[in-house]
């Protein structure tokens, strides 16, 4: 299995951007107004980042926004490469977004709970660039959308994968421990992390070096 891509989340600084960059992340987590979790920052510091990131590193504006014109509202604020859409978008409205802005990648977020998380990813998996598997859950009364640090069932992960066309990136609880057991299971195209990579919420180089050298 080829190496995945690493998504270092909840950058909160160009310094940050460049530490993880360093430390060799192929694509970085920019925290929009969230209803829960870690790493959120204002739009203004998100496109101050973005615009501090060379090519060919993706910079993914994670937005909770779930109607069409307020995610491309909120994108035109910080011009990253990627959206990462961490709800559900209301009416799929996929081809408006795309419409709208032709040259971004869209992401779409889901929640591993169940069987119906696969079939919901199966799904959408036509209308995006890339599928993301985190561990949270959105039908709570505070929509967790991310940043849990838990892990979810990686076999439910394993079925998706094997039913997409699209790359898929797995988050939720990887750490140097953990992540070649997931990767054996699931052989995501990347993987995606914030917490187990941070020290007192700061970016950790000893953290960061250990879990590249996990990945081999």
């Amino acid at each position: 299995m080829k190496r995945p891509r690493v998504k270092i989340c909840c950058i909160s600084s160009a310094e940050e951007a460049k530490i993880a960059i360093e430390y060799g992340a192929a694509a970085l987590g920019l925290v929009g107004h969230m209803p829960s979790g870690p790493g959120i920052i204002s739009d203004d510091l998100i496109h101050q980042i973005a615009k501090s990131v060379p090519p060919p590193i993706a910079t993914f504006l994670l937005t909770s926004e779930t109607k069409p014109q307020d995610i491309i509202a909120h994108y035109k604020r910080v011009n990253t490469t990627t959206i990462q859409i961490v709800d559900e978008l209301e009416e799929r409205a996929y081809e408006l977004l795309r419409k709208e802005l032709p040259h971004v990648k869209l992401v779409q977020v889901i929640h591993v709970i169940d069987d119906n998380s696969v079939q919901e990813a199966i799904e959408i998996s036509e209308f995006v660039d890339a599928i993301l598997l985190d561990s949270g859950n959105p039908n709570l009364s505070v929509k967790e959308l991310g940043g849990t640090g838990r892990t979810h069932n990686w076999e439910l992960s394993k079925q998706i994968r094997e039913q997409i066309a699209i790359p898929l990136f797995l988050a939720g609880g990887l750490n140097k421990d953990n992540v070649k057991q997931a990767l054996d299971v699931v052989q995501p195209f990347g993987v995606d992390l914030c917490s187990s990579v941070r020290t007192n919420g700061k970016l950790d180089k000893q953290k960061l070096e250990d879990f590249f050298n996990a990945i081999g």
